[in-house]
């Protein structure tokens, strides 16, 4: 065996194997920075699948559909053009060709993304470009969401599900809105509870644990305590493939 061939071959055996980690749970969990961070960790790359429903929000309202008119937002769904970037460095998102990452974040696309991607129509349309999105990913993925384990990808190689008390999501999340969006921990709390009522009382993929999920709390842990959680559950997924 020649040199060149001996060394393609102990690439081969050395190389980690692609792997699916499926990150789900609702607002203020910690979800975008473990899931950046396990990415990062691990040199796979990374989904932000509420990214995309945001984004699919974000161009109803400027295209003056009612979001509130199931019809007419099913009727829209398949127009516009929503491409993920999946370097989890730096993450993009574009809608037809617009960079969104900065406009999906306002109260008003947070208010209406709960109705947005509770029609059938939108989800199929997104969960197709999602699996898409895993399906390229030649080393592997962290794809997070609130259904990537129960529907998306029901077959990920580790599933992680995400919870922390009302509190802790508030002010986390009360952090993330962008200047005068900015609102106080309490209204925030009570916008994510009815958002989790909203999520997981819908009748098509609602936010849900996967059976064979395993539930971190992260209420009183440090970001690089959830990482260092989730980075230990898929090398130990790596360790027996």
């Amino acid at each position: 065996m020649s040199a060149s061939v001996e060394t393609a071959a102990s690439v081969a055996r050395t190389a980690p194997a692609a792997v699916i980690v499926a990150i789900d749970g609702p607002s203020g969990t910690g979800k975008s920075s473990t899931s950046k961070a396990v990415a990062s960790h691990l040199g796979l790359s990374y989904l932000d699948t509420g990214a995309q429903y945001r984004a699919m929000t974000w161009w109803m309202i400027n295209n003056g559909i009612d979001v509130s008119d199931t019809v007419a937002v099913a009727d829209a769904a398949g127009k516009p053009v929503i491409v993920s970037g999946t370097d989890p460095a730096a993450p993009t998102i574009t809608v037809d060709g617009e960079d969104a990452s900065g406009p999906i974040r306002t109260q008003d696309v947070t208010a209406k993304v709960s109705a947005v991607s509770a029609v059938p129509e939108v989800r199929s349309v997104v969960t197709a470009l999602q699996r898409a999105v895993a399906a390229a990913a030649e080393k592997g993925i962290v794809v997070e969401g609130r259904d990537i384990g129960t529907t998306v990808l029901p077959d990920a190689d580790v599933k992680i599900f995400l919870t922390a008390s009302p509190e802790a999501r508030a002010a986390r999340r009360s952090g993330e809105l962008k200047g005068q969006e900015a609102a106080d921990v309490s209204v925030t709390r009570e916008a994510l509870i009815r958002r989790d009522a909203a999520d997981s009382s819908r009748k098509t993929s609602p936010l849900a644990k996967a059976a064979d999920a395993v539930e971190v709390d992260t209420t009183e842990l440090t970001l690089q305590q959830v990482v260092e959680c989730v980075v230990t559950l898929v090398e130990e997924k790596r360790a027996v493939r």
